[in-house]
């Protein structure tokens, strides 16, 4: 297991899903993100059955760096409720865990991917 995780969170649209993930990689909050979608989302929400399309927001970041990256996600959402959920990786390419940790670490320039 590792101190790198993914973090997902579903937006609405592409626009909204590319806002999230710019403003949480600008604030090195995580180190990177991908933007995909659409995805058909089937839910109960407020007691009513429902479809809609949602685009998916995948972040990289550490355990250490996530909660202020899921109160960042939060503040900058739209829904009031918004779709966040986090998984350790378990293991990943040396290099690239390191770049992560750098980048989210806040320290100044490149990190180098």
């Amino acid at each position: 297991m590792t101190d790198v995780w993914q973090v997902q969170v579903a937006a609405p649209s592409k626009d909204a899903a590319t806002a999230l993930a710019r403003s949480a990689v600008e604030a090195r909050l995580a180190a990177g993100a991908q933007v995909v979608g659409p995805v058909t989302s089937v839910f109960w929400h407020q007691g009513e059955f429902g479809t809609g399309d949602e685009w998916q927001v995948l972040l990289k970041t550490t355990a250490d760096a996530y909660a202020d990256l899921e109160q960042h996600l939060v503040e900058h959402h739209e829904w009031t409720n918004p779709e966040i959920t986090a998984l350790p990786l378990a293991a990943g390419l040396a290099p690239y865990l390191d770049w992560v940790r750098r980048t989210t670490s806040k320290q100044v320039g490149d990190a180098g991917h």
